[in-house]
């Protein structure tokens, strides 16, 4: 069997192209908190995944913002599973909280390396739609089960 068998599924789906937006605001985010470790930007990020993590993307700012950008630019509407992405988003949350977590504790180097990552996965979202959380959910599911 394929590893992409395992990506999670769920009976929701969403718009890939506000997907995809939302990975390229949080990258701006990311680049910018790596710029000045301004531990708000995180915060932020943490309450945007959580809102999202809870599937409560009416509340997310950075989702309300990426379908107003859709629906501004005319954007045709490219629906998927919401599975996925909603695992991403939790990965997402995570890392956000890891990195708050590291900023008080002063661990710089691993805040770094956290918040480098978290900026490449939502890179990769964003300019090529390539989930890199549904790529590590088939090593998970057979670690924890």
């Amino acid at each position: 069997m394929k590893n992409y068998a395992f990506c999670p599924v769920s009976p929701k789906s969403v718009n890939e192209r506000v997907a995809r937006l939302n990975g390229a605001f949080t990258t701006l985010i990311i680049v910018l908190f790596i710029l000045t470790l301004n531990i708000y930007l995180m915060a932020f990020l943490a309450i945007d995944f959580l809102l999202r993590a809870i599937d409560r993307p009416g509340l997310s700012p950075l989702a309300i913002t990426s379908r107003g950008v859709a629906k501004a630019f005319s954007f045709s509407p490219q629906m998927i599973n919401a599975g996925p992405k909603l695992f991403a988003v939790r990965i997402g949350l995570l890392f956000s909280v890891a990195i708050i977590l590291l900023i008080l504790s002063g661990a710089v180097q691993a805040i770094y390396i956290l918040a480098g990552l978290l900026g490449v996965f939502s890179f990769l979202e964003a300019a090529f739609g390539i989930c890199v959380a549904c790529k590590i959910y088939p090593f998970v599911y057979r670690w924890v089960y």
